[in-house]
């Protein structure tokens, strides 16, 4: 597809194409890039760990955006955006949420990703009226299984990424089997589609104070779900090392309007190994 196919009218329709722009508000230069048609409820997405603007993959981006207004942002202190990164999940809902508002959205569809998953918890608890639904994919509860143990495997795949000259998304998002590795290496080829205007890689320290919130988080008292009204669609790989997958099953049944979705073979990439059915679902459920 060229590049004049990807652009109609004044919409922009790939994610590759994407204007990197920012707005400014609480004292920060927020860096974002937005696509598909205008009307209706904007989706928000919120990344993973170390994740910045490039690291989402464009055909869920894209997938989505074919039907709805796409947001994607690096949060305060991330990428491209100014500040120092908050070492809390909840300082980084409440960053999140100043940026929505920049925006002038009064409501708006979240899709959070790992950590970007606690952050929209955060935000639905906190902010319920901005938020019309919930997409939670790759993540897990506060106080969930496992979750404070994500600083130790991810230091420990990023040595092993390093010894075999591997990106640590192989080993940290995709199972070992060879339809694993195989979805890993096209997932990572995806990511490089952008030539230009690439974001700016997290810092060291931005790194270090996410690491220290998603601890916190694991060891924080479990939250009271149920005040989560909103419907909420939760998907996962079925062998999530990095927030073990029993935690989307509990995240699912402990809001009201929970659905699970599980990928066969598949780790915390899920949905991105899965793209297509996942896209086709996220738009039913966004749709209904």
């Amino acid at each position: 597809m060229n590049d004049s196919q990807e652009v109609r009218g004044d919409v922009v329709t790939s994610y590759k194409n994407a204007p990197t722009r920012t707005i400014t508000a609480g004292g920060v230069a927020f860096a974002y890039r937005e696509l598909g048609p205008q009307p209706g409820v904007p989706v928000v997405f919120l990344n993973h760990l170390a994740g910045v603007l490039d690291n989402w993959d464009p055909r869920v981006v894209d997938g989505i955006a074919a039907k709805h207004r796409v947001i994607t942002f690096d949060n305060r202190g991330v990428g491209a955006s100014t500040g120092s990164t908050p070492r809390t999940i909840q300082a980084m809902a409440k960053d999140a949420v100043t940026f929505i508002r920049a925006l002038g959205f009064e409501h708006v569809d979240l899709h959070g990703f790992s950590m970007g998953g606690m952050i929209a918890q955060a935000i639905a608890q906190t902010e319920p009226q901005l938020v019309r639904k919930l997409i939670l994919t790759g993540t897990g509860p506060a106080g969930g299984e496992g979750i404070k143990n994500v600083t130790r495997l991810s230091h420990l795949d990023t040595v092993r990424g390093l010894l075999t000259l591997q990106d640590p998304k192989q080993f940290l998002f995709f199972t070992r089997t060879a339809n694993g590795r195989r979805a890993g290496k096209e997932f990572l080829a995806r990511l490089k589609e952008r030539t230009h205007d690439r974001d700016k890689a997290i810092s060291l320290m931005s790194y270090s104070a996410q690491l220290k919130a998603i601890h916190r988080w694991g060891l924080e008292q479990s939250h009271d779900l149920s005040v989560i009204h909103q419907p909420v669609l939760v998907a996962n790989g079925e062998s999530d090392r990095m927030v073990p997958s029993k935690n989307s099953a509990d995240l699912a049944r402990r809001v009201p309007n929970g659905e699970l979705v599980i990928y066969p073979d598949a780790g915390h990439g899920g949905i991105f190994q899965f793209h297509r059915q996942f896209v086709e679902t996220a738009l039913e459920f966004l749709e209904r």
